[in-house]
């Protein structure tokens, strides 16, 4: 006994400090984006991993100056805006009824989804960029959202399933004696009770959406259209030879923006959700 009560002390003492050196393994990338963001061009050659002499606020303006950020970000908004009101209208009505009803062809239906998973992106791109272009929907941003949707549907479906599965049908058959239909169930029962999971399958996807860059550059070809990755690229190309290092950094750190703040939003139901589809679906 007293051999296991020191034990385990130790044991747990040594868990958390090989956390707390991966955490600092995966923070420290971010630590020295930003702290390289308000180096001058000249310290950053000098010593690439030194502290800035000062803070030099001058390269975020000049990252908004030299680049088409601004719009990127307004293109990628409306992508994001496109993608997630698809999603919400299509992912949210499949999960419900592959997790509530028994149907013919429900586990083929299930058995395609879980399979679609597996299929990335570049293993279809030409034929994709093919069909998108015949039917004349290349260098579009709203196609572009659309197409985002679907590619995040076969997780989120399988997801957001899984979490379906956990309530209790208790709530569904009071509000049928009630004499609620299926579309009222749906809107007023289970999507405020799935909310965690709801929220979780949008973040990922809107996540996601932030940082894809494959479709994106192959699907936009008019500068003035171009998503946050794909401007971001296209930046970077333009300062490595300009080699204003200082506004580059500045202008990664700003992209880095709107992911933070969409975790830190919903960290709460993406933990609850991820958790909760994952025991259960």
């Amino acid at each position: 006994m007293k051999h296991k009560s020191w034990k385990q002390p130790v044991m747990n003492g040594l868990v958390r400090l090989l956390l707390v050196f991966f955490a600092l393994i995966v923070l420290y990338p971010m630590f020295w984006n930003i702290a390289s963001s308000f180096k001058t061009s000249t310290e950053f050659l000098e010593n690439p991993f030194a502290m800035p002499g000062r803070l030099e606020w001058d390269n975020y303006a000049r990252a908004l100056a030299k680049s088409n950020l601004l719009t990127n970000f307004k293109n990628t908004l409306i992508v994001e805006i496109v993608a997630l009101l698809t999603m919400v209208l299509t992912v949210i009505p499949s999960a419900y009824c592959l997790s509530r009803f028994k149907f013919f062809g429900r586990k083929l239906l299930n058995g395609m989804y879980m399979s679609m998973i597996f299929i990335q992106t570049p293993c279809i791109m030409i034929p994709l960029f093919l069909a998108m272009n015949r039917l004349n929907l290349v260098n579009k941003l709203i196609p572009l959202g659309v197409l985002y949707a679907i590619g995040a549907m076969p997780f989120s479906i399988f997801l957001l399933s899984g979490f379906m599965k956990g309530i209790p049908r208790d709530y569904e058959d009071a509000a049928m004696i009630d004499g609620a239909g299926w579309g009222r169930i749906l809107v007023q029962i289970i999507v405020p009770m799935a909310k965690p999971g709801i929220v979780t399958v949008l973040m990922l996807a809107a996540m996601n959406n932030l940082s894809e860059y494959i479709v994106a550059l192959v699907m936009l070809n008019d500068p003035a259209k171009y998503t946050v990755p794909v401007g971001i690229t296209a930046m970077y190309e333009m300062q490595r030879y300009a080699t204003d290092w200082g506004a580059l950094f500045a202008a990664l750190v700003m992209v880095l923006i709107p992911t933070a703040a969409i975790y830190a939003f919903g960290q709460r139901y993406l933990m609850e959700g991820i958790n909760v589809g994952g025991v259960k679906g």
